[in-house]
């Protein structure tokens, strides 16, 4: 597997003094992390939200709850829990999954598998009945936090699904998508900072973050693959699974196509989501060791002698002719390394619209409940700071 992408893990260093050994050496200890949640429609911000988290430690392990404790503490999920755990399994900083499990994370499971720390990200997540579900981890030391990738949330994509309008691909300055997304992301009392939406800002920094920023190697074999990747779901992932075994050193660079040219031959208000956001999610993916952004429709002779390709992989899915009618795939046809290669999986991304648009009434109720808890909680600590703040007066007053 790529381990790319890693920068700046933290080894401990212990001094141990060793009766067998003149003086002390130095012996390494390896911090173990851990991350839970639902990972349901899995973007590029629960990827920053692991990438963050490796960079506190040196080893990830990753619990995944399982669609029953999921739709007990927030309602039924989009993907199924075999979905969501080879989803999670196939992002870069990730080292090891657990399956099913607890909602609630505690000392036990920590100790369990070995964690020094959890790590989550500075939203809240609660149970059915309103509790923090870090409660207990934050009372005993053993919780970092880490920031939230601000501009994306599974209610933002669900309610660009539902919508079916274009203005998410270049801004977000449009009343009917912002109306529709304040009515989908909003609880009857008002907007939680955590369930809300905003606007995603694209930086190099964060490209850089997510990239490798490893060259192929001579004895890579360089492998090309183009698409629209959107909503990067887990039929990608078996796809690029799949390229990757086409090769025993593969160097696997992913074109992406601009939103004009997704939608080209997609239609309807494809790319759900833009060529910034699907860039850092095919880049979390540890079978991608590269992306072309914006890459030409047509694979052509200029792309193929500059990448040194020498397979091009192209999946079961339809190939969209070019505007010109002519085959995209013609030259590397020509050149014999063109291979359709079949991963087993069929799902497609309107497969998941249609999966969000039938489920419409449901994720629209869970998304109101949960703000609805949110802002519940969100009052308590207000009303928790105002209390103290007059405790403090009043202390100072009495000295």
């Amino acid at each position: 597997m790529i381990k790319n992408g890693h920068h700046g893990a933290t080894v401990s260093e212990e001094t141990v003094a060793n009766p067998a050994v003149t003086g002390t050496e130095k012996r390494k200890r390896i911090v173990q992390l851990w991350c839970d949640g639902c990972y349901d429609m899995v973007h590029y911000g629960h990827s920053n939200q692991l990438r963050q988290a490796k960079a506190m430690g040196d080893y990830l392990i990753v619990g995944v709850h399982t669609d029953r404790e999921i739709a007990k503490h927030k309602g039924p999920p989009v993907f199924t829990q075999a979905e969501r755990y080879k989803m999670v399994r196939a992002i870069k900083w990730v080292d090891e999954i657990v399956e099913g499990a607890p909602y609630v994370t505690t000392l036990e499971t920590l100790d369990k598998y070995n964690c020094d720390f959890c790590v989550h990200g500075d939203d809240i997540t609660l149970t059915v009945d309103g509790k923090d579900t870090y409660d207990e981890v934050k009372k005993m030391g053993r919780y970092k936090e880490c920031k939230r990738t601000q501009g994306v949330s599974t209610t933002d994509l669900v309610g660009r699904m539902l919508l079916m309008t274009k203005a998410h691909h270049s801004n977000m300055d449009n009343s009917d998508y912002q109306q529709h997304t304040d009515n989908f992301g909003k609880g009857p009392k008002g907007h939680s900072p955590w369930t809300g939406v905003s606007q995603f800002l694209q930086t190099s920094q964060k490209i850089i973050q997510f990239a490798s920023g490893k060259e192929p190697q001579l004895g890579d074999t360089i492998i090309y693959v183009a698409g629209a990747f959107d909503l990067f779901h887990i039929g990608h992932v078996d796809f690029l699974e799949t390229v990757y075994k086409q090769a025993e050193r593969p160097y696997v660079i992913v074109g992406l196509h601009f939103d004009q040219e997704v939608n080209r031959y997609k239609g309807k208000n494809y790319p759900i989501m833009n060529i910034h956001e699907r860039t850092l999610s095919v880049l979390a993916c540890r079978y991608v060791s590269e992306v072309v952004i914006g890459a030409p429709y047509a694979v052509g002779k200029d792309l193929l002698d500059h990448f040194k390709v020498d397979l091009v992989c192209h999946g079961k899915t339809e190939v969209f002719p070019d505007k010109d009618s002519s085959d995209p795939y013609a030259e590397p046809k020509k050149r014999g390394i063109f291979r359709t290669v079949d991963s087993g999986n069929g799902l497609t991304t309107d497969d998941i619209v249609q999966r969000i648009i039938e489920n419409r009434l449901q994720f629209e109720a869970r998304n109101q409940k949960k703000e609805a808890k949110e802002m519940a909680v969100i009052e308590a600590m207000r009303r928790k700071e105002e209390e103290e703040q007059t405790q403090n007066a009043v202390q100072a007053d009495v000295l």
